[in-house]
């Protein structure tokens, strides 16, 4: 009788063992934003007030060299799947699964609000909840025809209505839904601020009234003395210049400059709304206890977005409905200070993101410390798989999967560095770009390669493909062979470089030649 009742004491110690083993699997919240510049929040340089992501920052990990694909879609599907877009399908996905499916298969309630940009609806794709809209952008205050509600149409509300707020408001219904379930929860916040149209709240406007009228070249300065004095680099750089398609704000007329300054207003507006929702979010973990074991990740899908289309209403407010300003280009070069270029380039300012990572329970790297490890948005799903257990699927069924590209990063989070690692492809369009240990392979819009070495020219002013034309070759050979045997990128997106460059600008940016709102034609998101 006493060896029955050992055993069954036993027994039950063990599956105790087990139940705790499990509830000790944290947390997870990954946060995207919308073409933030690598410089707009406060712990990268940036003087808008983000107090919430500062703290993150203060208590976390912060990465020097995390990128995204730069651009919107297909940084989501690399978040998504650890995989290139390419590579998982496309918009489609229909290469690769999702961190949601991955992490549903182990026991997590998995929730997704906000922006979704591609085929289907996340609910497809192993999202337990969702709500958000489907589209690559919305009216901040209208929403439009594609939001949805754990699958169905939803239909916006005509008063009271407004997309980052609501992303919040929701993404805390779901957390209140994964509770009842006493599982561990996964959760996918995808804001669409500070995407255009530039459309903030009336007291967030206000509130920065005033403050961007010394312009681009003063506010860029300042943020990378900012950047300089968090050692964010662990040295200091030096800048890249101001690009001779966008004048020196003193050169501006004065009627530009207004509306350059209201519209800088719009976009710190935005990005400081984007705090505020967090610290809700924030609140609500501490007050449920869950802080400690959850790991959170914030990222951008790229850098700051120099697309000046349409602006309707230019002598309007922006937190009017009809009032949807576009995007600036001399903006976009001040936000992502130090480096060089914009959305879609794969330039640095074009796939440098922020990235940090706050994980009191489970982060042994130092409070507050700066990783300078090159990392991707390829490598958040096998850092997720890693950290809770999780097993990467071979198979799955009604999709012929490709491997996964990227890497663990539980290392860096458990305070060690990673020596090596796969080198990083870059293809957006036109625009291409290999990260191999530290040199760059970079071309824009399909020009001449440019060669950089990034331990000592990180904001890429010293090419050096006419001094090492045979590391050109092989590098360009090998992003060629990646391109078509790992990506299975279509013969379009494989096209050799031109033989001499283009004076051809992107015809989006602006056109200081040309009157306020007088742009190039309408792109995609």
């Amino acid at each position: 009788m006493k060896i029955r009742f050992s055993l069954f004491t036993l027994f039950f110690i063990h599956c105790a063992f087990l139940d705790s083993h499990a509830v000790e699997k944290p947390n997870i919240l990954v946060v995207m934003v919308d073409d933030l510049g690598f410089s707009d929040i406060g712990c990268y340089g940036g003087e808008i007030e983000t107090p919430n992501l500062d703290r993150l920052a203060r208590n976390g990990l912060r990465f020097s060299q995390f990128y995204n694909t730069a651009k919107c879609h297909s940084s989501r599907i690399s978040l998504l799947t650890g995989r290139y877009a390419f590579q998982a399908g496309n918009v489609e996905l229909s290469r690769a699964v999702t961190s949601a499916e991955v992490l549903g298969s182990v026991g997590y309630f998995t929730a997704m609000t906000g922006k979704w940009h591609l085929k289907e609806q996340p609910t497809d794709f192993g999202f337990q909840r969702y709500w958000g809209h489907l589209s690559g952008a919305c009216n901040y205050y209208r929403g439009d025809k594609t939001f949805r509600l754990n699958g169905e149409p939803w239909k916006v509300p005509t008063e009271g209505f407004y997309t980052t707020v609501a992303n919040v408001d929701y993404a805390l219904r779901f957390l209140d839904d994964a509770r009842q379930t006493q599982k561990p929860w996964y959760l996918y916040i995808a804001f669409n601020a500070p995407h255009a149209p530039l459309q903030p709240l009336e007291a967030d406007f206000k509130k920065y009234l005033g403050r961007y009228e010394a312009g681009w070249d003063t506010i860029r300065a300042a943020r990378l003395k900012k950047q300089n004095e968090l050692k964010l680099f662990g040295k200091e750089l030096t800048p890249s210049p101001r690009p001779d398609h966008i004048p020196a704000w003193d050169a501006l007329p004065k009627e530009r400059q207004v509306f350059e300054n209201r519209r800088m207003t719009a976009i710190a507006a935005l990005i400081d709304r984007v705090d505020q929702e967090l610290g809700r979010l924030l609140t609500n973990l501490e007050k449920e206890g869950e802080l400690d074991n959850t790991l959170i990740l914030f990222v951008s899908d790229n850098g700051a977005c120099p697309y000046d289309r349409k602006s309707p209403n230019i002598d309007g407010n922006p937190y009017d409905p009809d009032t949807t300003w576009s995007d600036s280009t001399g903006w976009a070069w001040a936000r992502n200070s130090p480096f060089r270029y914009y959305k879609q380039n794969q330039f640095e300012g074009g796939i440098s993101t922020p990235a940090i990572v706050h994980w009191p329970k489970g982060l042994k790297a130092k409070k507050g410390s700066i990783t300078h490890q090159p990392a991707h948005l390829i490598d958040v799903l096998p850092t997720l798989a890693d950290l809770t257990g999780a097993t990467l699927p071979s198979s799955w069924p009604g999709r012929e999967l490709e491997p996964v590209s990227g890497i663990s990063l539980l290392p860096v989070l458990k305070g060690k560095t990673i020596k090596q690692r796969p080198p990083i492809h870059l293809l957006f369009g036109e625009d291409r770009g290999l990260r191999d240990g530290d040199w760059k392979l970079v071309s824009f819009r399909s020009h001449p390669w440019e060669l950089y070495n990034m331990a000592g020219d990180r904001t890429e002013l010293d090419d050096l493909a006419g001094k090492y034309p045979e590391r050109v070759d092989a590098m360009a050979k090998q992003w060629f062979q990646m391109a078509e045997e790992v990506l299975k990128a279509p013969a379009k997106s494989r096209k050799p470089v031109d033989p001499e460059a283009s004076p051809k600008l992107h015809p989006e940016w602006t056109d200081f030649t040309k009157p306020l709102s007088e742009t190039g034609k309408r792109g995609d998101t």
